[in-house]
């Protein structure tokens, strides 16, 4: 990945889950969620979440699957961890974006350390109340963090990423009781959208 191509993240419902998609066995494997299948509620009713990681030509980077109530940044370090983007050329697969434009969830000091951390650029906005805080504190509230604008335009690429997944009817809408089935069907979605670009 050069420059230009940021990694986003965002979660996106997978949509409503029809009943019998959540029959599945009493048992709380990892993931959480209705019987461990990465089902919960949510203000959209029983629904799953999509957390991914897209590049800059709307290509799925790594994808997480979790219950609807999950809170989007709750998954970042998972997210970036799974990320595997393999070299043309001989060598290992790249690990790590070069930058990452994310939204205001991820505003606080520990998403933007842990970021720093690992060597990524953040583009991260403040939230208005941090902003407040920031500005009640006078000289003690420390500078802003830098924000550029121009790169920030560009965090609707993990949007449209979701999107795309979401022309296979089968992720917009969860048919699968399972929920390494459901992140099977989405990997299939995205393997069609890296073999098609």
């Amino acid at each position: 990945m050069d420059h230009a191509t940021a990694s986003r993240l965002k979660g996106g419902r997978s949509g409503r889950t029809p009943g019998r998609s959540a029959g599945a066995e009493p048992r709380r494997p990892p993931g959480g969620g209705a019987r461990g299948e990465g089902l919960g509620r949510s203000r959209g009713g029983f629904t799953t979440k999509l957390h991914l990681s897209a590049d800059g030509r709307r290509r799925s980077l790594s994808l997480i699957v979790t219950p609807g109530q999950r809170a989007d940044c709750t998954q970042l370090k998972l997210v970036l961890s799974k990320v595997r983007v393999p070299q043309i050329a001989q060598g290992r697969s790249r690990k790590k974006p070069d930058s990452l434009v994310v939204g205001k969830a991820y505003s606080n000091g520990l998403y933007r350390n842990y970021v720093r951390g690992l060597g990524i650029w953040p583009t991260i906005p403040e939230k208005t109340d941090s902003q407040a805080a920031r500005l009640r504190k006078r000289s003690r509230g420390g500078r802003p963090p830098g924000l550029d604008e121009e790169r920030y335009k560009k965090r609707n690429t993990v949007e449209r990423a979701i999107n795309r997944l979401k022309h296979a009817r089968a992720v917009a809408t969860r048919y699968d009781r399972r929920g390494y089935v459901f992140l099977g069907t989405a990997t299939a979605a995205a393997l069609v959208i890296w073999l098609r670009s």
